[in-house]
């Protein structure tokens, strides 16, 4: 094809050959002057292959734009009300990453409750072989996990956590009817029912904070929080306080409020496993990501249906 887009961001390599491959790509992430190439590039531009922020700004600077390829399931960076108003597509990536997310979600609450990094340490400085006795851990076997968000990749995690014989209820908008599990229509309700809160659900204006002080206070000293949607959807500052203090019993979190950094009252804390959102990051998951955002602006430009919109 002919057609110009814009990449905004780095993407992955075969991703970014696909694109090479199908479209002229003038990549915005790399130019010394992006005031300059956006001038230049912009009256030709028609599609957008992102995986950042995208404004309502970017979007009326470029006026043949028509679609809004997201690398990754969550689209809170891009300005959906813009795009929906200005008539521009937007598509993500979901499906493809549901298992990779729902692994990494049950393999945190097992580091977390059998203290695999820890027994890893504790391995490595030589405590074992010095005849020390490590401590008891915590089974899963027989807990109740309530999810927040039972969409598809909470069912994902549904369905492994009842492989490891764990009760599962759930929270989320509505209840599904289609679903063997219990429905919560409160969230502090399930949190107090809970031993395990498992956050799935997406980010954005609609969830932040959901996961309030007064969520985390009734899960309670002995319960636990596993975050694999977004920072911004529990009360950071909430949370540290609650783990520091004991109110809260544990954490394993892979998203933060400001990533890359994160408090480094965390650092401190033996009841907390931290993960560099990488719940998506295996090779497998980021290469079909990269395939279905290049599939999706090539169904746009030939006027075919898309495969994942959003808008």
């Amino acid at each position: 094809m002919s057609v110009e887009i814009l990449q905004t961001h780095k993407l992955l390599d075969s991703c970014q050959a696909a694109l090479a491959k199908n479209f002229t790509v003038h990549k915005l992430f790399e130019a010394e002057d992006r005031e300059a190439l956006l001038a230049s590039v912009a009256p030709r531009i028609r599609g957008i292959a992102a995986g950042g922020r995208i404004d309502a700004k970017l979007m009326d600077a470029l006026p043949k734009l028509e679609i809004i390829a997201s690398f990754g399931v969550g689209y809170d960076s891009i300005d959906i009300e813009a795009a929906r108003t200005r008539g521009i597509h937007v598509t993500n990536t979901p499906d493809v990453l549901n298992d990779a997310v729902a692994e990494l979600g049950i393999g945190l609450m097992l580091s977390l409750s059998r203290r695999i990094p820890q027994a890893d340490a504790f391995v490595r400085a030589g405590r074992w072989a010095g005849r020390e006795r490590f401590p008891f851990s915590f089974e899963l076997t027989g807990r109740t996990l309530g999810i927040l968000g039972l969409g598809r990749i909470g069912k994902e995690v549904a369905s492994r956590a009842q492989g490891l014989k764990m009760r599962v209820v759930y929270h989320g908008r509505h209840k599904q009817e289609k679903v063997p599990y219990v429905y919560y229509d409160k969230l502090e309700d399930m949190a107090r029912d809970s031993d395990w809160l498992l956050v799935v659900t997406p980010g954005g204006k609609g969830t932040e904070g959901i996961v309030s002080r007064k969520v985390l206070e009734a899960l309670g000293p002995d319960g636990a929080l596993v975050n694999i949607a977004r920072g911004s959807v529990v009360d950071q500052a909430a949370l540290v306080d609650l783990l520091r203090t004991g109110k809260l019993g544990a954490a394993a979190l892979d998203v933060f409020v400001d990533e890359p950094n994160v408090p480094e009252e965390l650092f401190t804390l033996d009841n907390v496993v931290l993960s560099p959102h990488v719940a998506s990051a295996t090779q497998q998951t980021r290469d079909a990501m990269g395939a279905l955002v290049v599939e999706n602006l090539i169904a746009q430009f030939k006027g075919e249906p898309l495969l994942s919109p959003v808008v």
